[in-house]
């Protein structure tokens, strides 16, 4: 397969999942420069191991290079849509991981442009590309588990060692409520739609995973859908590594209920229960572990959701979850952090 897709990477954390797709046949895709704040000695080894060319630390160098047709923004969060909309306005193509934002002034500005220029744009939710949560998603779409009636998901993770890995989060008192929540809230939403109202509660943990604590660390957030269903999304950084999954999607219905796990390097499972089968027995499945590149372990997914988007951009198809999606949940964390402040259930806006 020729590799005639060119493209740049903004960021060399989670960013450098993509670096297997030069080594892949089967792939279109082909990484050919770099954006990253390390010196360029410093990557070094990597661009010549990858067979990387260019290399720079200056983004407008990156996203206006003709050998480059897509730009993957993997840069700290308060830089994506600096960096999405750099990459738009140069009339690129763009993959943007999780969070899309860090406010919904921002979210909004990128829909518009995505509106105005007709390029693709993918948001990079892992969740919806590991196995056992496609799974899932497949057994609602062919039928097993009927009409929702209630569903809910969690991120819950010592913060830690994620802290460790990228101290930008200590220096820029980034908001979880974006950066995390946007993963089960965007979990939710891709079985259930679009949000009609949050309801929500924070507090601060005290495993310090900050030197100087932000003013919320974890997070409740009881949901109700446009189409009446309710949820929960729990999301719970500020605390001791718990004994039990770090990701978790659940969905019960009329017909059956599935429950999703994952967590980093460790891989994860999905039990089914069918309501037609006497006794109800669970049906228990394992998914093995999944290390790549990058620490977190997401290097297969993240050659999921480019598999994904080069058959969008191949055949004009429409990504998921694409700019609009992304732009929803941001919406819908800011509905929740009003309701945090005031005490009230929260209106999410949905008019992109």
């Amino acid at each position: 397969m020729n590799k005639d897709i060119g493209l740049g990477i903004i960021g060399l954390g989670m960013g450098s999942g993509n670096l297997k797709l030069n080594e892949r046949e089967d792939s279109k895709f082909e990484v050919r420069g770099i954006c990253s704040a390390r010196s360029k000695e410093k990557a070094r080894s990597i661009l010549e191991k990858w067979n990387v060319n260019y290399y720079t630390n200056d983004y407008k160098e990156l996203v206006k290079r003709k050998d480059i047709d897509v730009v993957g923004v993997y840069s700290p969060n308060n830089l994506h849509a600096i960096h999405c909309e750099a990459a738009l306005k140069a009339g690129k193509h763009v993959v943007c991981t999780k969070p899309l934002t860090e406010n919904l002034e921002d979210a909004i500005q990128l829909v518009n442009l995505v509106k105005k220029t007709g390029l693709k744009f993918l948001v990079g939710q892992t969740l919806r590309f590991e196995p056992q949560t496609t799974a899932l998603r497949r057994f609602y779409d062919d039928g097993e588990i009927g009409e929702i009636i209630f569903a809910e998901a969690h991120y819950i993770h010592d913060s830690r060692t994620v802290f460790k890995a990228t101290p930008w989060r200590e220096t820029q008192k980034l908001n979880p409520i974006y950066g995390g929540m946007c993963h089960p809230i965007d979990g939710l939403r891709w079985f259930l739609g679009d949000i009609d109202e949050v309801h929500a509660y924070s507090a601060v943990g005290g495993v310090k995973i900050y030197a100087d604590p932000p003013e919320m660390n974890n997070f409740i957030i009881n949901i109700k859908f446009k189409n009446g269903v309710i949820a929960r999304a729990l999301g719970l950084f500020d605390l001791v590594e718990p004994p039990e999954p770090m990701m978790k999607l659940s969905v019960f219905g009329r017909k059956g209920s599935g429950i999703s796990t994952y967590t980093d390097n460790k891989g994860g499972s999905l039990d089914f229960v069918y309501d037609k089968v006497e006794y109800k027995p669970v049906s228990h499945m394992e998914f093995p572990p999944e290390p790549g590149i990058d620490i977190y372990g997401h290097t297969k997914s993240i050659g999921r959701y480019m598999d994904h988007f080069e058959d969008c951009i191949i055949n004009d198809k429409e990504p998921s979850p694409n700019v609009i999606d992304g732009a929803k949940t941001i919406s819908a964390g800011n509905a929740a952090y009003k309701s945090i402040k005031n005490g009230k259930a929260e209106k999410v806006f949905n008019e992109f």
